[in-house]
């Protein structure tokens, strides 16, 4: 049988295990990663970390033999660890790369395989695309043990969860935070944020903080329909106040606030570029957000007269903007956010910590923080449906929205479109909008629409499948 192409997506390569994602298939993208890191030096160090998901460990320590036979460091974590925490251990560990045995938000069959740069983000296209082409047809063979790698040195072991844990100690008033007059509720959803969290919040509501690599069968993105229990609880409980959920490998969040209503990432993205500059008096730097996020953020970025960039959809192409220039805060419709003050990467624990602070500092609920947002740019909604369609089907509408666009959406008229990635319809003016994309790493049409409050936004969604014919 003919090897399968190993191509990297939107954040890296993901893959079903046992299908694709096999420990030979593992091994050639380690080799090829290798292979790149022979390119640039003779020697170097590598942190490797693995999540929640069946049988990271075996996929981490593989990746490491393969790298030891190069004479290549692996640096290991002793349990699982979030991809935020061998970003950081990266800068920590002054390592040349990391790498992160993770699928992130996707359903519990898939596995993946990040690379993170030096500089404790997403390692930038440009190198993705290098080691991409450097995966060889061939499985590496002749590899040698663990236990032999770890008497020459060339695997040492690192407490990365420490390193983080110590960092967050540093830069948070953890004690204003677990005094402050609110409790908070965390819903791991069974990923690698839930012993940190234990740790960081011992006295807060732990949801689905134990090791469960089925996830019991959902995938572990923190969205509004896969966190029913999590409001239902803090519906519940008239002394919780904040809920905080993070995906399968804590990189991205999700936020119920005190009525136990959702507050999604363009909401956390206009709270935290409000916090870092009336409160923190961060007034330098510019904003960057991916396509799919509401405008709302440019129009409060406006109101601070801060310049903002828009960039195609992917974390790592705000990180590559974030290594090179002073950004206040950066992020993405799907959970993934950044700020100034850290390394450039999103991280789901670091956000909901971050929020919770604003809260204890200001003595403001979460939705009362939202109000003050919306007095600046008024208020909206958004939401995004993900249909799964045939293939052929969900290229066929992506080239029609781009080379032949709707005039019309139900009953809203098509004042402006815009392509950056996916295709972007405003409705009768700049506060209504419906978006489609296809996924980088999943068979699915991503559908996102803007609208006046949750009622209009569904009615935009609907009106724009049945225009799509999905």
């Amino acid at each position: 049988m003919d090897p399968i192409k190993i191509k990297f997506g939107t954040d890296g390569w993901r893959a079903i295990i046992a299908q694709e994602y096999t420990v030979d298939n593992v091994k050639r993208v380690a080799e090829g990663t290798a292979l790149w890191l022979k390119q640039q030096g003779d020697t170097a160090r590598v942190v490797i970390g693995y999540d929640c998901r069946f049988a990271g460990q075996l996929f981490s320590e593989t990746t490491a033999r393969v790298f030891g036979k190069h004479g290549i460091t692996s640096l290991l974590a002793p349990a699982f660890i979030s991809t935020p925490m061998v970003s950081l251990g990266v800068v920590k560990t002054g390592a040349d790369l990391g790498v992160v045995i993770t699928a992130s938000h996707n359903p519990p069959d898939y596995n993946g395989y990040k690379l993170k740069s030096k500089l404790g983000g997403p390692s930038v296209p440009d190198d993705v695309s290098a080691v991409e082409a450097l995966i060889p047809d061939e499985v590496p063979t002749d590899l040698p043990e663990l236990e032999d790698l770890k008497e020459q040195g060339l695997v040492e072991e690192h407490d990365f969860e420490q390193i983080y844990v110590d960092n967050v100690l540093a830069n948070f008033d953890m004690e204003l935070i677990r005094n402050a007059p609110f409790n908070i509720a965390y819903d791991a959803m069974y990923g690698a944020g839930q012993s940190a969290m234990i740790r960081l919040l011992p006295e807060a509501r732990h949801l689905h903080c134990e090791y469960n690599p089925s996830f019991m069968g959902q995938a572990p993105e923190p969205i509004a329909r896969n966190l029913t229990q999590l409001s239902d609880v803090i519906k519940n409980d008239p002394n919780l106040s904040l809920g905080i959920a993070n995906d399968g490998d804590a990189d991205r969040i999700g936020l119920y606030d005190e009525n136990g209503d959702f507050v999604d990432s363009h909401h956390i993205l206009l709270l935290l570029l409000m916090y870092q500059y009336e409160y923190k008096n961060i007034k330098e730097g510019e904003v960057i957000f991916t396509f799919s996020v509401t405008d709302k953020l440019k129009q409060l970025a406006d109101v601070y007269g801060l310049p903002y960039e828009i960039t195609k959809i992917g974390f790592k192409y705000i990180a590559e903007i974030m290594a090179e220039r002073k950004v206040i805060v950066g992020g993405e419709e799907s959970g993934g956010l950044a700020v100034a003050g850290y390394i450039p990467e999103r991280d789901g624990i670091w956000i909901g910590l971050m929020i919770a602070e604003y809260m204890a500092k200001t003595g403001k609920s979460l939705n009362d923080l939202i109000q003050d947002v919306y007095a600046k740019v008024g208020s909206f909604n958004c939401d995004r449906d993900d249909v799964h369609v045939d293939n052929d089907r969900k290229w066929e509408i992506v080239k029609q929205a781009k080379e032949n666009p709707f005039q019309k959406i139900g009953p809203y008229t098509v004042t402006d479109v815009k392509h950056v990635d996916g295709t972007k319809f405003y409705l009768d003016g700049d506060d209504r909008w419906l978006m489609v994309r296809p996924s980088g790493t999943e068979p699915v049409l991503r559908v996102y629409a803007q609208g006046a409050d949750a009622a209009e936004t569904r009615k935009i969604l609907d009106a724009g499948r049945a225009e799509m014919g999905i």
